[in-house]
């Protein structure tokens, strides 16, 4: 299953299936999906959907990329569906996030 994690994290900004997840782990579908299971504790598509909101905040963090290009290189599709699911998640808007946590350089004063 790691070679088939591995695949996916390199290609979140694509369409991702089921068959697509058992092709890279060279299982079928249903071996797939138990062993996916059992070895992370969420379904493929959790799991998916997780990886695509932990990419999402990091490039709202490191970023100064549109909320829908964002959703875009995650693979939530849309500027809206990013925010159902980050609203969700966290219960914050992608802006609200975005200035909560981005990293800026700390200014010094002339103290």
């Amino acid at each position: 299953m790691d070679a088939a994690r591995l695949w996916a994290l390199q290609h979140l900004d694509q369409p991702i299936s089921l068959q697509d997840l058992a092709g890279q782990a060279k299982v079928s579908v249903r071996t797939l999906a138990r062993r996916f299971t059992a070895e992370t504790g969420v379904t493929p598509f959790q799991w998916l959907l997780q990886q695509r909101l932990l990419r999402a905040r990091e490039l709202l963090e490191t970023t100064d990329l549109t909320v829908d290009h964002v959703a875009r290189r995650s693979g939530l599709g849309s500027g809206e569906s990013l925010r159902q699911h980050l609203n969700r998640q966290i219960g914050m808007t992608p802006a609200t996030y975005r200035s909560a946590f981005t990293h800026r350089p700390s200014v010094k004063t002339g103290q």
